[in-house]
């Protein structure tokens, strides 16, 4: 009788567990369902503050209308008008060097866009990482919609045609690596994708591409930079923001196989974005800059709003608080001004699903609407400051960010159902750059 009752007690808290993370995952796919564009399948960078829009969003959300099917948030024949209309408008918009009125150039798409017409929004770059991102939305449509009906064939295709466009070559201003962008008056911007970071999945991406392919040594040069040592008893690849350890696993299953750098390690790039969650988390447990409220379920530092841009004398020591800023912890670099993001934890729950899972809980019971509503979890809080009649219990966010709901999304369905690791197995120029980069063993034995 006692283990019944035991049984039965686990089994309740399971599906409690699993009630709370559909929610989650129901609400924060709701930001790219509703927020987007109709006409256009634009996403808004941010919600409900009035917004550009994200070209990495927009990416977040095409994989998300996917998850949306599978977990019959919406219909395929939804999901499938929506990815359609966001291909054609993509394929269609101006691609050229006029500094107002195309979207982007060389197959690359500026890292903003205007939410009504997508021309490039004020003088933002033509941002390599962030057409990445698009482009690993563009290809698991590809994969997904695979039916014979002719919207399905014209997603295909457009994805296709929209991936092979992308010009890796000419964004190499310094090769083999990367540029972060250009800019059509003054040309490339100064600083190359070196050292770990979610970039990547966009040397995966360059690796694999058909038309314009980069050459191996791009992954060589790469990996040369990474910086790997013990950052809280955990021995990994640093990067300071969790966004960094996430995006590239959010489309790629890393588990079990290696490039030259992982064998050397006896590693894969699971298993080091896993140190590195424990690792944020501890080094948030043990609160250096002693900021209220952090604990063990409470953590989790990665880009995202923050309260304000100021500082301010309190208790005899100065603080320093930002608004957006890549907040992040590493040896080689600690961004901490005392606000958290729940998309560390929540973009994390493959990795360590104890610990996130908890982190996400516990902030929403702890929170209640002041961080929790329609979108899901809003972007971040800051429980140190209390500096005017609107914070006296904490700054809260006010917005959703598109960028920091997709991993979310995306993750938990990779923790539930591993639906877009397997779907992505599928794709050619995944797996081909996945191997010019020399990785072996795993499922990429199975790859013909």
């Amino acid at each position: 009788m006692k283990i019944y009752i035991i049984t039965l007690f686990l089994l309740c808290v399971l599906c409690a567990q699993d009630n709370f993370l559909q929610d989650v995952q129901r609400r924060s796919f709701l930001y790219f369902w509703e927020t987007a564009n109709s006409k256009n399948g634009l996403i808004p960078d941010r919600h409900p503050t009035p917004s550009f829009s994200s070209v990495a969003a927009v990416g977040f959300a095409l994989t998300s209308y996917i998850v949306g099917v599978e977990q019959k948030f919406i219909t395929r024949e939804q999901a499938r008008a929506r990815t359609l209309v966001t291909l054609r408008f993509l394929w269609e918009a101006e691609q050229s060097s006029h500094p107002q009125n195309a979207s982007g150039f060389h197959g690359f798409f500026y890292h903003f866009l205007h939410m009504d017409n997508g021309k490039r929004f004020q003088k933002v770059e033509l941002s390599s990482i962030d057409t990445a991102l698009l482009m690993a939305g563009v290809l698991s449509s590809q994969v997904y919609f695979d039916h014979a009906h002719k919207d399905e064939r014209d997603i295909r295709n457009y994805a296709d045609k929209l991936f092979r466009r992308v010009n890796w070559q000419w964004m190499q201003n310094h090769p083999p690596l990367v540029s972060l962008g250009w800019h059509p008056r003054s040309g490339f911007l100064l600083y190359d994708w070196s050292g770990y970071s979610e970039a990547m999945l966009l040397y995966i991406l360059a690796l694999g591409s058909p038309t314009y392919p980069l050459d191996k040594s791009a992954w060589e040069q790469w990996t040369k930079s990474y910086q790997y040592a013990n950052f809280y008893g955990e021995k990994h690849i640093n990067f300071p923001a969790l966004f960094g350890h996430q995006y590239s696993h959010i489309w790629i299953d890393f588990r079990g196989i290696q490039d030259d750098y992982m064998r050397e390690k006896g590693l894969d790039y699971f298993q080091n974005s896993q140190r590195a969650v424990y690792a944020n988390r501890k080094y948030c447990m043990e609160n250096p800059g002693k900021w209220r409220g952090y604990s063990e379920n409470i953590w989790g530092l990665t880009a995202c709003d923050g309260p304000a841009d100021r500082s301010v004398e309190h208790n005899g020591r100065k603080l320093h608080f930002h608004t957006y800023w890549a907040r992040g912890a590493s040896t080689y670099e600690i961004r901490d001004d005392g606000t958290i993001a729940p998309t560390a934890a929540g973009g994390s729950i493959p990795f360590a699903p104890q610990i996130c899972i908890s982190a996400l809980r516990e902030m929403y019971t702890k929170f209640g609407t002041r961080l929790y509503g329609k979108y899901g979890f809003r972007d971040a809080f800051n429980m140190t400051y209390r500096f005017d009649k609107n914070t006296k219990d904490g700054w809260f966010a006010k917005d959703w960010l598109g960028i920091d709901n997709g991993p979310i999304v995306l993750m938990i369905e990779n923790y539930h159902s591993e639906l877009i690791w397997e779907l992505m197995k599928k794709n050619k120029y995944f797996q081909v750059g996945l191997k010019k980069a020399g990785f072996r063993g795993g499922w990429l034995e199975q790859v013909k």
